[in-house]
């Protein structure tokens, strides 16, 4: 999501005359988007600033914006006041498309220019968007979140849930088809309630079967999907459907239910692995993947103990694997317990291990088989190769030349790693 908001705030300063340029040192406008649901991106974001005061000094028409999540936060909002006093735009997720606007405005008045809205006002359609690729698009179906995990900042910095109406959305993704884009990824903090703030609703369901009709569309991604809300509708639309990759990120983030119900998830492991048996019983061939938070404050020996025995019954392709920690403004950091350091490393190398162990073998088992996969570019750890990913969202390197970047080929699986496949071209 925040790549996509980059992508809007790329296309604007390029609709203002700006164009990319090669190095910061090159920058007139340097703009930060930033993230706050770890404390590491907060840090780098700090670091940053800082050298970029430096750069400021010996280049004084330099503008600098921060936007983002980071900025949502008032007591970030006061401390980039106070403590970076050279950031000369300051700006929120609600109002992105503002920042024309408070560039000329900082060019005007020479002084700091800070604009953050409480919450989004309406959702802007038809901004321009600079697109990083020629054939896969993110597409923002819905925005902010109303689910208040005890852990999560989001739904404070990103607002409540609200839709966009789905003509926007169609004409979006068919005007990227005419201009010759084949994939798309629907993106929301939680796709699975799109439409519920719509009268009468028109629910994810009805808006992929939308898009799967749209001609000359050859694959649909979506993220992120909340267990809570995955229907039975939901599952058997998406088994029927052509376009749509058999590819779920489904995050579970804990295997014990004392743990998810302190974290206000909504569901109980029992719910979480019947869904995973419906959805593996609709699409066979389906590849599973999912976030776990390790180190949540009450979390015992046992609570981390039916964690590991979940990962074990599920088999996950693979985890985003989070050590537990706090964010102000959230319930989870005022809870007691909150587990040691020395504790957190533990369990999360062991939650590592074995799902590295896993990822593997579920890797091993697609050698001999074949697959219809994107080719997107060189690979980025030998430039003599190509990379592709197959509808599982599985990366295969193969053997090809850059005319293919941007098609569909079938690869026979020859070989695999922990995070990626091997393969061989059967046909082009």
């Amino acid at each position: 999501m925040n790549e996509h908001d980059s992508e809007l705030i790329a296309g604007m300063l390029e609709n203002k005359g700006y164009f990319l340029a090669e190095g910061q040192n090159d920058a007139d406008i340097i703009v930060l988007n930033t993230c706050c649901v770890r404390e590491t991106a907060e840090n780098k974001v700090f670091g940053l600033l800082g050298r970029l005061g430096k750069l400021k000094k010996q280049k004084p028409h330099l503008i600098i914006a921060m936007g983002g999540c980071m900025s949502q936060q008032e007591h970030i909002a006061t401390k980039i006041k106070q403590r970076f006093k050279y950031v000369d735009i300051l700006f929120g997720t609600h109002n992105i498309h503002m920042l024309p606007d408070l560039i000329d405005q900082a060019e005007e008045q020479k002084k700091q220019v800070i604009d953050i809205w409480s919450e989004r006002k309406d959702i802007q359609e038809g901004l321009t968007v600079k697109r990083f690729q020629g054939f896969r698009a993110w597409v923002s179906i819905m925005f902010g979140c109303n689910n208040f995990c005890t852990y999560c900042i989001v739904p404070y910095v990103r607002g409540r849930e609200k839709s966009r109406q789905p003509e926007d959305i169609i004409k979006e993704i068919k005007e990227l088809v005419n201009n010759g884009y084949c994939e798309v990824t629907l993106l929301g903090q939680n796709v699975n309630s799109y439409g519920k703030d719509f009268n009468p609703v028109i629910d994810f369901s009805d808006l992929l079967i939308k898009i799967n009709a749209i001609d000359g569309l050859k694959r649909i991604r979506y993220m992120t999907s909340h267990p809570k809300d995955f229907s039975d509708k939901l599952i058997m639309t998406i088994a029927q459907l052509n376009k749509i990759c058999e590819h779920i990120h489904l995050p579970v983030q804990s295997g014990s239910n004392k743990i998810l119900r302190k974290m206000n998830r909504g569901y109980t492991r029992e719910d979480y692995l019947k869904l995973v048996k419906k959805i593996r019983t609709a699409v066979p061939n389906v590849s599973l993947t999912t976030d776990i938070i390790v180190g949540f404050p009450g979390e015992t020996d046992d609570d981390f103990s039916d964690t590991i025995d979940l990962i074990k019954d599920v088999e996950f392709d693979s985890a985003f694997t989070f050590i537990y920690n706090k964010r102000q403004g959230t319930p989870a950091a005022a809870m007691e317990e909150q587990i040691p350091d020395s504790v957190k490393i533990s369990r999360i190398e062991k939650l590592i291990a074995l799902q590295n162990e896993i990822s593997l073998r579920r890797n091993n088992m697609e050698v001999s088989k074949t697959h219809l996969c994107l080719v997107e570019g060189p690979s980025k750890t030998n430039a003599n190769l190509m990379s592709a990913r197959t509808s599982t969202n599985k990366i295969v390197i193969f053997q090809g030349n850059k005319e293919l970047v941007g098609s569909l080929v079938l690869l026979r699986i020859t070989g695999y790693g922990l995070t990626h496949l091997e393969g061989e071209v059967i046909s082009e």
